[in-house]
């Protein structure tokens, strides 16, 4: 059976660009953004990993620690790493993860069980490696988002989504379709008009089961 939301995120411990690394010790009481990407030195992992780069203090604003995996070696990765920030503007940040064993591909099911690394492979080879996962501090997963190869992530969208976790861990709310921070919130059903007033204060009852509220401080 693959992963879940809610599934404690599988822990590892692997080799990076920054050293070696324990997963749910380096999460420690951060959220964490695991993504992968297909191959080192190619066009569409290099805008990807570029933002990211970018977004860095985005990221830090929200304790969350982004971290990359790919089926490249260490070495390989610090030879890219100059490419992503020559290309981003911006110092590179966070560590990459070699992956060259496929184990975190595979417990992560990125990846067919049975993969392999054909000598001389290209990305159609691990063409399924572009995956993100939100890790909460409970080492739960929170979200997966998974792209094709010809399209890059919006790392926008995952920054929106990690900002409606982070607030519905906080509160009783939900967020709607195309939500974003500062907007109106849901309130859960399992709190009734009265107590949903005496949280938020006025609430817009659009229909029985479906009541905005002021997003909470």
């Amino acid at each position: 059976m693959g992963l879940r939301i809610n599934d404690i995120a599988p822990d590892f411990t692997a080799v990076s660009s920054e050293g070696k690394i324990s997963f749910h010790d380096w999460i420690g009481d951060n959220y964490a953004v695991l993504f992968s990407h297909p191959k080192d030195f190619t066009p569409v992992c290099t805008t990807e990993f570029g933002a990211v780069t970018q977004l860095a203090e985005e990221f830090a604003a929200r304790g969350a620690k982004p971290i990359g995996v790919s089926v490249d070696s260490v070495e390989e990765h610090i030879k890219w790493k100059s490419d992503v920030e020559g290309f981003s503007g911006a110092p590179m940040t966070f560590p990459i993860l070699d992956d060259t064993s496929l184990n975190i591909a595979k417990l992560y099911d990125m990846l067919p069980a049975e993969a392999y690394l054909p000598d001389g492979r290209t990305p159609a080879d691990s063409a399924t490696v572009r995956t993100t996962f939100i890790i909460g501090p409970d080492k739960k997963i929170r979200a997966m988002i998974i792209y094709p190869m010809t399209v890059g992530r919006n790392f926008d969208e995952i920054l929106r989504a990690l900002d409606a976790i982070q607030l519905t861990d906080r509160s009783p709310v939900a967020t709607p379709a195309n939500w974003q921070v500062g907007d109106d919130v849901i309130v859960v059903t399992s709190l009734n008009d009265d107590e949903a007033r005496a949280q938020f204060g006025e609430i817009d009852i659009k229909l029985p089961y479906l009541r905005m509220a002021k997003t909470p401080k």
